[in-house]
């Protein structure tokens, strides 16, 4: 990664133990594409609510030469289960975005020449 990561807390006090996670899971994102070039985490837990308790919100924006990729909807009341969430999600789109730039496309069934037969007219043309 050519720039260093930044980890954001707002709404919360520095967690060491969180950061530790947030640099490990953020090494596993750079097997999943070889050009990440920054990557920035905010963990956001907003005023409580009385009757909804606290949730977290983690989003991540994950940079690649000719793209920002962004993994922001995980909200949760555990904050390890949005990071699981968020970092699931933004590995699934560089996951995506390196089979593009390699020009290949997951949906593309492959051609050939195959016959299908139906039983009624295969049957037929035996006799």
């Amino acid at each position: 990664m050519r720039t260093p990561l930044q980890i954001n807390f707002r709404g919360m006090d520095t967690s060491p133990a969180l950061e530790t996670l947030i640099r490990d899971k953020t090494a596993k994102l750079e097997q999943f594409h070889p050009n990440v070039t920054g990557c920035r985490v905010v963990i956001d837990k907003p005023h409580q609510h009385k009757q909804q308790g606290e949730h977290f919100i983690v989003s991540i924006d994950v940079s690649v030469p000719g793209s920002n990729i962004v993994a922001n909807h995980a909200h949760h009341e555990d904050v390890n289960v949005a990071l699981r969430d968020a970092f699931f999600a933004a590995r699934r789109q560089l996951e995506e975005h390196a089979v593009r730039l390699r020009g290949e496309d997951k949906r593309r069934v492959p051609t050939g020449s195959a016959m299908v037969e139906r039983g009624s007219e295969a049957g037929a043309e035996a006799e």
